[in-house]
């Protein structure tokens, strides 16, 4: 479902962010994060872990925007070849993660468009609508994330495209874990499938996997503060 996808992308945007600092793992493509830019891509990971579904034409994406959004993905749909095809692989969380880092570089505004949409998506995974009360969740989703990326206007951006990427993986790997699983080496169509979880929308879903992926985050997020904090004060030492 989309809140767990969402939490999986900022729950795996968390985890990764300390090897993709390793100057000797990832030498000249190292990052090195401040707290701001850690959240901001906490944010953008949890919005693009949900952009797999942009296949689904009745997914918590195509519901964002109501019509618009549901002719979209649609549209999407027809063309990847129906839901969990081309948009659930590896070619895809690269090439969109590429895209936008892309857009970033060369196309300020058309870039600033895209994240306000991720953006959106995140925080409306997560959970910040109204149930049942769709203009009002539209509304307040758009307000939210046009505030968030305002946030983020000042904010060095650069590590925008792996957030982007690394939300894209962390939704084929939850997909995976239930039945039908991804394509994950699209165009080749053979499926990865480990159904841990036995059905979307299920027990195992809701009282298992949703719990320790809040879990997960606070705990991560919590150390990633912690390390930030620590490091501002031998820096002053």
């Amino acid at each position: 479902m989309g809140h767990t996808h969402a939490l999986s992308g900022a729950l795996v945007w968390l985890a990764a962010v300390p090897l993709l600092e390793r100057a000797d793992l990832m030498q000249q493509y190292a990052l090195h994060l401040d707290t701001k830019q850690l959240a901001a891509g906490t944010v953008v990971s949890a919005g693009a872990a949900l952009l797999p579904d942009i296949d689904h034409h009745n997914g918590r994406i195509a519901n964002t925007l109501g019509p618009i959004s549901q002719h979209f993905c649609k549209w999407v749909g027809k063309v990847s070849g129906g839901h969990r095809n081309a948009t659930h692989s590896l070619l895809f969380a690269v090439g969109t993660g590429w895209g936008v880092d892309w857009l970033a570089t060369h196309q300020r505004y058309a870039w600033w468009a895209v994240l306000f949409i991720i953006v959106g998506f995140g925080l409306r995974g997560i959970g910040l609508d109204f149930k049942g009360q769709e203009p009002q969740s539209a509304l307040a989703d758009c307000a939210l994330a046009a505030f968030a990326v305002w946030w983020m206007h000042d904010l060095d951006m650069g590590f925008v495209g792996w957030a982007i990427g690394i939300g894209c993986v962390a939704h084929i790997i939850g997909d995976c874990l239930t039945p039908r699983g991804c394509p994950v080496l699209w165009p080749i169509p053979m499926r990865v499938e480990l159904p841990v979880v036995p059905r979307t929308n299920g027990k195992v879903e809701h009282m298992v996997i949703v719990p320790l992926l809040i879990l997960g985050t606070v705990i991560l997020a919590v150390r990633s503060a912690l390390g930030e904090t620590a490091t501002q004060w031998l820096n002053k030492g």
